[in-house]
This record gives structure tokens, C-alpha cells and sequence, in this order.
């Protein structure tokens, strides 16, 4: 640790509740429960609190201070991190042991103070992983009841999402917007009733000077989404995206992985379209759709289709390529608002057009995968070696050893004697009363011996659990170990996503918690390549 005049600068980090009731885990309340806690200790210096409000501990992506304070602790601002529990920190093992193994490498320790965990300890990560499996498991139990009963308000119509063009939602109900509502009306008819195409009707729509609603700009995408979307014919369909994954809370489109919730009729009353109109869209659309084959082609032309985006506008990136001289194809990425309208621009309607995004080189891009999946091979070889000997460790924790056997051998003697103090009352032998006193005894024995058969089952099926916890993280670990760095396909599978900015790219792997800030600098421009990879950073956008 560093300190500042022989004393440690010391922070703490909550999730804090957005509930104006829960005064408990309220950002005033615990603001005032750790300042006063360090300020108990001389050798402490407070420097203030991160808390991110009512967000998920599931997953560190969206965790704004809990990222500010990572990077404060970098740079050397802070020398202990205080926190209530495992579970205010990160209710994801890997999360845990990684960010805690980081902060490390800064010289900075973290204390969980209701779990009695610190940093510092050497069983600190056993005690750790065990702690975060636990809280992981609950985070599970949690996620599982809530959408139980978001599926249950779901049958009933309650509708859940955000306002869309036509309609606002509000307290589970939708409401027409009138004015919105023509524009809806307009796009089917350019489309079902003049024949036009989804790019002019998104050009014409932009020429008048109409604005879309959640997005920059009128597209054919834009414009297919309304075209397909069910509200407006007065149905309701819900569930069209689901999370797989209840640690990374990334949504993907429900393609029959879940059933989907449908309720004809649901908004007749203030429907847009009506259901003749809805069906002869619905045929058109049909009629003009590419085959699904055709579609696979082109969806899936390359490694990296649909998985690039552009860090200064966020939008999606094209595939450029071109034939050289010498016969080989030159191939690039350059953002689709780039390479449609050049740098940024306003046009007549107002509308923001262009992006300041250099194209990437293909083979760079590459490289730059090849390079994150290195990294976490390093990392990952570490990871799973200490995560299996948290499983070892765990097997061999010493339990209060029973004999089930002896056990049971006991109860079945109890409930023989049971038997016999009734034939003993039943010829006179013993009172009734005296039969009852010696019946609730035995009763009272064979109980607490039967609890004691359970305790030990329950505390073994617990054990087991994390065992399996852990071990199923080590699958996951396991899933990066064997690449072919040459084969398309494996690098199709292996990336999730990556945020280009110039010079600058951001690598998101499937299975993996965060995201791979690389550096890089192409020397030449085709046949002297190379790439200076400047340093890399668990990051998270």
C-alpha cells in the first residue's frame, strides 16, 4: 500500500437503493455509516464514496463509479477500499476474484466488512469465491422470480417496454399519440398501398423533414420495425427478447429460445391500422423478403458481420473491399455513416449525417482478437488453476462427521421402544400418563436425530453446490483454451463484439466479463503491416 504522512487514504463503494423508502441502503445513510466507521481509525483518512444507484450487482459493465474508482485506485488515489458485503461488490465470482487481483496489482486491498473478508489475508480468495458463489446462486434465485412474475403480468396484458412511435406507455397500459399516429398510417400506405421500398420511404420521410422517434434518423431498418411491429394492428407480443444469461444481462432476440407471450385484440380500441390493412402488409412483406438462404449469405458473409460498432456514433460497420495490382483483396471496415456521407454534417432538415470513424484494416482487426484472446489465455490458465484449487480446498473442509448408518440404527431402535411402551400400558404394566411422557420422549429423540441426518445432507448438497458453481466457471474458462488463429470460423465464434475508435478498439469475447482496450498503429499501408499494441485495460463501456 501507499500512504499519504503514514496514513491510508480509504474509500467506500455501495450500490445504494432508488426506493425513497428504503432509508436503510439509501446513499445518505451509508454515506454517513462509512465516514463515521473510518473516522473511528486514526491511521485512516476518508476520501469519499463511490455508489452506483439501484444497478444490478450481477455484472460490472454498467457500473460507472464502481469503473471510476478502478481507475482512481490506477492512479494511485486510494490505498484501502471499504464495502458492506460480497454482494455489494460483485455477485459474479469471476468479477470478484479479477477486479480484487487488479487492485492488488495496485497496492490496494478491499474489506467486505460484514463477510470479514480482507485482501490482504492469504485465504482471502478462497473465502472469496466461496462468498461470490453464494451470492451469485441468490442473484440466480432472483433473477428467476422476477421474470416468473414479469411473465405473469405479461398473460395478464400489462405491457412492459418503452413508449414507440404512435403510442406512450405508462403504468403497464399504452396510450395513442394521435400525431405520431399519422405518421404510422403513412408509412403503410407508402409501402402497402404506392409499392415504395423501405429506403425511400425513409429518404421521402427525411425530405419532409418528419422526425423518427429513439433514433438519429430515418432507415429502412427504422422503417421495417414499424412495419412489422403488432401494436399497430391493436395485438401485443411481448417477450421479443429475452437474457440468457442472468450475470452479463445482455438481451438477444427471442428466435424460439423462449415462448413468446401473445395477445390478440389487446388495444382494439386505439389501434392505428386496421386488421385487413395489417394483412395485405403483412403479405407484401412477405412477397418482397429475400429467401432465408439468400439471407444467410449476406448476414454471415464475414467473420465480423454485424458485430462492429463505432465508438464516436455508435453505428454499425460496412465491409469495403478492392480488387490490387498484384490480385489480392484489400479488405476493410468503415463505419456505415462514414462511408455513406463522409464527416459530420447537418442537412436541410437538421438532420446529423457523417462521422469522423477511420476505416480498420481487416487484417489488423485480426490481429488485434488474436492479440485479447492471448491476454486471457494468460489470465484465464491463473484463473482456472486457483479457481480448482478453491474446489480442493473446499472438498476438504472439515464437516461434523456423522455415521447416517449408526444414525438411522438409532431412530429404528426408538420406534421399537414406542412400540413396546404401548404393549406395556395395554396390559397395565405402565400408566397411560406415564406411556405419554416416555412417548414424547422417544418422540423428541428420534426428531433431533432426524434433524441431524438433514443438517448433515444440506450442509453436504451446499458444499457440492459451490463445488459445481466453481467448476462450471472453469467450463466457461475452458471454452478460449484451444484456437485456430488462422480459422474464420473461430474467430466468428470467439467475438462478441468490438468498439472501434481511431486508432483505438475495444474487444468484448463471449464468455468473458469485460471488455480489451488495445492501442494500436499500422506501419505501411498494405504489404509492410504491422501493429504496435500500446497497453490493454479491463474496461467496460
Amino acid at each position: 500500500m501507499n500512504t499519504k504522512n503514514n496514513k491510508y487514504r480509504v474509500c467506500a463503494y455501495a450500490r445504494v437503493s432508488t426506493d425513497k423508502n428504503d432509508q436503510v441502503n439509501s446513499y445518505q445513510s451509508q454515506c454517513k455509516y462509512f465516514e463515521e466507521y473510518i473516522k473511528k481509525h486514526d491511521e485512516w483518512i476518508f476520501v469519499g464514496i463511490y455508489a452506483d444507484e439501484g444497478i444490478t450487482g450481477t455484472s460490472t459493465k454498467k457500473r460507472k463509479q464502481f469503473q471510476k474508482m478502478i481507475r482512481d485506485a490506477e492512479n494511485g488515489d486510494i490505498d484501502l477500499i471499504l464495502t458492506k458485503e460480497v454482494s455489494r461488490f460483485a455477485r459474479n465470482t469471476v468479477d470478484t476474484l479479477i477486479y480484487t487481483r487488479e487492485l492488488k496489482r495496485y497496492g490496494v486491498y478491499v474489506i467486505f466488512l460484514n463477510d470479514n473478508i480482507s485482501t490482504k489475508d492469504s485465504d482471502s480468495e478462497l473465502r472469496l469465491s466461496i462468498m461470490a458463489t453464494i451470492a451469485q446462486d441468490e442473484s440466480r434465485r432472483t433473477s428467476e422470480r422476477i421474470k416468473w412474475g414479469q411473465k405473469r403480468r405479461m398473460e395478464k396484458g400489462i405491457v412492459f417496454g418503452r413508449d414507440l412511435l404512435g403510442y406512450t406507455v405508462k403504468n403497464g397500459k399504452l396510450y395513442l399519440n394521435e400525431e405520431e399516429a399519422e405518421i404510422v398510417k403513412t408509412v403503410f400506405h407508402k409501402f402497402t398501398n404506392e409499392g415504395k421500398g423501405t429506403h425511400v420511404i425513409a429518404r421521402e420521410l427525411r425530405e419532409e423533414g418528419i422526425c423518427p422517434k429513439r433514433v438519429k434518423i430515418w432507415s429502412n431498418t427504422t422503417i421495417l420495425r414499424i412495419l412489422k411491429n403488432e401494436k399497430y394492428v391493436g395485438d401485443l407480443c411481448q417477450k421479443k427478447t429475452y437474457t440468457p444469461d442472468f450475470l452479463t444481462h445482455d438481451k438477444k432476440y427471442n428466435r424460439g429460445e423462449e415462448d413468446k407471450i401473445y395477445i390478440k385484440d389487446h388495444h382494439l380500441d386505439i389501434a392505428i391500422i386496421s386488421r385487413e390493412f395489417w394483412d395485405r402488409t403483412q403479405a407484401e412483406l412477405k412477397r418482397r423478403s429475400p429467401s432465408k438462404d439468400k439471407k444467410m449469405k449476406y448476414s454471415n458473409r464475414y467473420w465480423c458481420s454485424g458485430k462492429l460498432v463505432c465508438g464516436e456514433c455508435m453505428s454499425s460497420f460496412v465491409s469495403k473491399s478492392k480488387k490490387l495490382i498484384n490480385g489480392n483483396i484489400y479488405r476493410a471496415w468503415r463505419c456505415i455513416q462514414a462511408a455513406n456521407y463522409g464527416l459530420p454534417k447537418v442537412d436541410n432538415q437538421k438532420n446529423h449525417l457523417g462521422c469522423i470513424g477511420k476505416s480498420i484494416n481487416d487484417k489488423t482487426l485480426r490481429l488485434l482478437v488474436s492479440y485479447a484472446v492471448n491476454l486471457i489465455i494468460i489470465n484465464k490458465k491463473q484463473i482456472k488453476k486457483e479457481l480448482m484449487q478453491s474446489i480442493q480446498k473446499v472438498i476438504y473442509i472439515e464437516d461434523e462427521k456423522i455415521d447416517k448408518k449408526e444414525v438411522q440404527y438409532k431412530i429404528d431402535e426408538l420406534k421399537q421402544k414406542k412400540l413396546k411402551i404401548i404393549d406395556l400400558a395395554t396390559e397395565g404394566i405402565i400408566s397411560i400418563e406415564d406411556m405419554k411422557t416416555q412417548n414424547d420422549l422417544y418422540t423428541e429423540k428420534i426428531s433431533c436425530l432426524q434433524k441431524q441426518i438433514m443438517d448433515f445432507d444440506s450442509k453436504t448438497e451446499q458444499k457440492y453446490k459451490m463445488i459445481k458453481e466453481i467448476e462450471d466457471y472453469s467450463k466457461i474458462i475452458d471454452n478460449l483454451l484451444n484456437i485456430d488463429e488462422n480459422n474464420e470460423q473461430t474467430f466468428k465464434q470467439i467475438l462478441k463484439k468490438a468498439v472501434i475508435y481511431n486508432n483505438l478498439v475495444v474487444i468484448y469475447l463471449n464468455n468473458i466479463p469485460f471488455g480489451i482496450k488495445l492501442y494500436y498503429k499500422t506501419y505501411g499501408r498494405l504489404d509492410s503491416f504491422g501493429v504496435d499494441v500500446k497497453e490493454f485495460k479491463l474496461t467496460d463501456f
